[in-house]
């Protein structure tokens, strides 16, 4: 219990790393799990794992988050600084510069969600009010704040910059559904997930950072910027984040983080029909709400899933933090794996 929270969601770890905690199980990849990573690399070849930052390409797959805009820098003189001749501010100088900016959307991309990302109307001080509230008890209206008078939309707490100061380096374990369930729309229950920890003989332990290949993000690649929605979203095995041995088995894992290269990691929107006041994105509150795990989403994946394969492999070292960007809700990531 907390000044914030009398009373935790059920199937929660709100308290366990401190009642003041902002990182949740990224507090398992210590010091000890970052030596055990570093033994993963055997040859030094590395990967990158992040789309291009202009993909998926449009608005179709997803209208609420935008590609991003580039713009040239500009001068005092009014004049676009590329090429520009730093004489004319100096006539000594002789070079040249090119300077730029961006507007982006935190998430179009290659991305990580903040802990601040997903909450819950959740009666947390156990009085019958439902607020806004997130991991460990954090309040929206407080830590959470709207764009208000004079100041932008921030959070005080569970800023994606939290992640950024812990390094988020350590070791990465890579289950390939696509090399079991092929390009299929699969939805990955904890059955079909256990059939290919076993089929391939993955160890997955505590501290571990778990990804997941999916295929989806190499089908982002092959659409060259214009996606095409109805196919994606039938496309590609997603975890079906409404089965609840699922969950348990994501809480007792161990995992400080898990990444996919789809979309959602889970099946978004849910299909069936059979929920009338639930949760629409079940495993993003397990995962950021009730268990601190930050999701990683639309990675590329397919060439290191390929390479593991050939070389029998399932493990490597992983170096992914955010942008220190502070009050953000998420961010941009350009994931390395080295092998």
């Amino acid at each position: 219990m907390s000044e914030r929270w009398k009373v935790r969601p059920e199937g929660s770890n709100w308290g366990d790393f401190g009642p003041d905690d902002q990182v949740g199980r990224l507090n398992l990849l210590t010091p000890e799990k970052r030596l055990k990573a570093a033994k993963e690399i055997r040859t030094g070849e590395v990967f990158c794992l992040s789309l291009p930052l202009d993909l998926p390409g449009g608005t179709a797959l997803n209208p609420n988050r935008k590609p991003p805009v580039r713009h040239a820098a500009v001068r005092k003189q009014g004049l676009p600084s590329v090429n520009y001749p730093l004489k004319l501010e100096d006539e000594r100088y002789i070079d040249c510069s090119c300077d730029d900016s961006v507007t982006l959307f935190t998430q179009y991309s290659t991305q990580w969600d903040a802990l601040s990302h997903v909450g819950q109307h959740f009666d947390a001080m156990g009085d019958g009010v439902l607020r806004p509230t997130y991991y460990n008890g954090y309040r929206g209206g407080e830590d959470i704040l709207p764009p208000g008078e004079g100041s932008e939309a921030v959070a005080r707490k569970l800023g994606i910059e939290k992640m950024a100061e812990t390094g988020v380096q350590g070791r990465g374990v890579l289950l390939d559904l696509h090399a079991h369930f092929g390009d299929a729309r699969t939805m990955v229950d904890m059955e079909r997930l256990q059939y290919v920890i076993d089929k391939d003989g993955v160890v997955i332990e505590e501290g571990d950072m778990l990804c997941l290949h999916t295929g989806f993000g190499q089908k982002l690649i092959d659409m060259q910027g214009n996606p095409d929605p109805h196919a994606l979203h039938h496309s590609c095995a997603v975890l079906d984040g409404r089965d609840e041995a699922l969950k348990q088995w994501i809480a007792d894992s161990g995992i400080s983080v898990l990444i996919a290269d789809n979309f959602a990691v889970e099946a978004y929107p849910y299909e069936h029909g059979d929920c009338v006041a639930c949760e629409g994105l079940p495993l993003h509150q397990a995962c950021l709400f009730r268990l601190g795990i930050h999701l990683g989403e639309l990675w590329y994946l397919t060439p290191l899933a390929e390479w593991l394969r050939k070389n029998n492999r399932h493990h490597f070292m992983l170096t992914c933090p955010p942008l220190r960007l502070p009050g953000s809700f998420g961010s941009p990531v350009t994931p390395v794996a080295t092998v």
